[in-house]
């Protein structure tokens, strides 16, 4: 889980760490965090005012569910997603049982590598524009004439830094992953597996997600290592927030596409004049119930189960 980003500092052991852009860190002890995920939603790199209904209960479901669907792949930090694991004077703190119900996941502690490891298996977003200006996305080369939102003859690895607040993630090439993950033969080595397994997992969630009706235009994961080198993978796994998922069924290259996921809320703020930097603006009550439907939407596609059973009875099933 995540561990050590430097947004805030520890209150104390057993308590609240941090406040992440969209999470609520706590530890448990040495060896468990608990992951809390609220309604906030960033953009820009920038948390706004206004909460979407739901979001965090819904990013929380789609990534337990993709845990357990991606297990054989790569190794997670998922331990528990009950409350009652939970001390109780930690569930009063954290706003209790009904409060967190569908919200948390308890995880094992890891060291989280200094990357965000971005999957691309479509040319959209900064893709897109680098590609427009170079020819090319992280210094990878691509055949000429393609347009935007068209299908990538291979999926790539196109990892980027972390940004702390007040700054943005950068697009890194391979070598300097290799860098920030260690140098020399170790940082080889890991830049290996955390490439082996971050395009595993891209292939297995599109092809899971194509017959949903979903394409999964691009994704984010994050990895950890134990302290026995095993790579596990933490935080969330393919939901609306970290990925871009379009609509298959109105899919034509060549123009930006219909999406699921936040890009709903970013072309909103692009058109509002904001300039992009703190604070954000309060979104109207139409983007901010047309940003739920398109997450409840993204959930129910992908997991064939109904958010409304989950929301209240914290089951993924019909």
């Amino acid at each position: 889980m995540p561990d050590g980003s430097g947004r805030a500092a520890v209150v104390g052991p057993g308590g609240f760490i941090r406040s992440g852009k969209v999470r609520d860190l706590y530890e448990l002890d040495g060896m468990r965090l608990l992951l809390v995920a609220s309604d906030r939603l960033s953009a820009f790199d920038v948390v706004l005012p206004t909460p979407i209904p739901d979001k965090g209960r819904i990013l929380t479901g789609l990534s337990r569910f993709w845990f357990a669907q991606t297990a054989s792949i790569v190794p997670n930090h998922l331990l528990s997603t009950d409350p009652a694991d939970l001390p109780a004077d930690l569930v009063v703190e954290a706003g209790g049982s009904d409060e967190l119900r569908g919200r948390i996941m308890i995880g094992r502690r890891a060291r989280v590598l200094p990357i965000e490891v971005i999957v691309r298996g479509y040319l959209a977003g900064t893709g897109w524009k680098d590609y427009r200006r170079t020819g090319e996305i992280c210094g990878i080369p691509l055949p000429a004439g393609l347009r935007e939102s068209d299908r990538l003859p291979e999926p790539l690895l196109t990892p980027s830094t972390k940004a702390e607040r007040g700054t943005h993630d950068e697009n890194i090439d391979l070598d300097a992953m290799e860098t920030l993950l260690g140098g020399g033969a170790s940082g080889r080595d890991l830049a290996a597996r955390v490439r082996h397994a971050a395009l595993a997992l891209y292939r297995f969630g599109a092809a899971r997600a194509e017959p949903a009706g979903i394409l999964v235009a691009d994704t984010k994961f994050e990895f950890g290592v134990l302290p026995d080198g095993t790579l596990l993978l933490v935080d969330e796994v393919l939901t609306p927030d970290s990925s871009r998922f379009w609509d298959a069924a109105t899919y034509e290259p060549g123009r930006a596409q219909a999406s699921f996921d936040k890009q709903y809320v970013r072309d909103w703020l692009e058109a509002s004049g904001w300039d992009k930097t703190p604070p954000g603006p309060e979104l109207p009550p139409s983007v901010v119930a047309g940003t739920r439907a398109r997450y409840v939407e993204a959930f129910e596609r992908l997991t064939d189960a109904r958010f409304e059973r989950y929301r209240t009875e914290d089951v993924i099933g019909r």
